[in-house]
């Protein structure tokens, strides 16, 4: 066993709930072996989950990938990054780089598919990929929670259709009543 795997091994132990034992395990890992895939991804974590530093996740993130970009496992938390930064074109491309990826979840790629299409509004195409994230899901618990996230965009896109059909009558009374007016201004000239 290595000196940076025990490191490694500390700071996946200890993070999310000892940040202070993970950083510095995480550290003397990188100091080791630079280009660790496993200590830059949870690296990049820290700075986006918890620091909310991303400019430093994605460079963390960047440094995983070049040293394997095949690794399945750099892009669903390097997504989530992305989305949380409104890096939404850029998300988009890792999301469908990742999809060529053997070995990658793609329960959890559709699932954060759905999400980027949520941040953009784009209510229907956020239904089909959650729809999708179900269909693949291996685990009870990863298909109900997609379950609540369809139910959650399925009102979002009713209620926009609701307001896109007030928006849409107040416009064709508008336009009839202008019309009205002309007539009658017509009528009078």
């Amino acid at each position: 066993m290595n000196t940076h795997n025990l490191y490694l091994f500390k700071a996946l132990e200890a993070y999310p709930w000892e940040l202070e034992k993970a950083v510095e395990a995480l550290q003397y890992a990188l100091s080791y072996e630079p280009e660790n895939v496993t200590a830059l991804c949870l690296m990049a974590r820290v700075y986006a989950e918890q620091l909310e530093d991303f400019e430093m996740a994605k460079m963390y993130f960047e440094k995983a990938i070049a040293a394997n970009i095949q690794m399945p496992k750099i892009y669903p938390p390097y997504i989530r990054a992305l989305l949380l930064n409104d890096d939404f074109d850029e998300a988009q491309k890792v999301i469908d780089f990742a999809m060529t990826l053997k070995a990658t979840d793609k329960g959890t790629l559709y699932l954060l598919q759905g999400q980027l299409f949520e941040n953009l509004h784009t209510y229907e195409k956020a239904e089909k990929a959650l729809k999708e994230a179900r269909n693949v899901g291996l685990n009870t618990d990863f298909i109900e929670f997609v379950e609540r996230e369809l139910e959650r965009v399925t009102k979002k896109r009713e209620r926009q259709n609701r307001e896109k059909k007030t928006e849409d009558t107040k416009s064709d009374s508008k336009t009839e009543t202008s019309k009205s007016w002309k007539h009658r201004l017509n009528s009078l000239l």
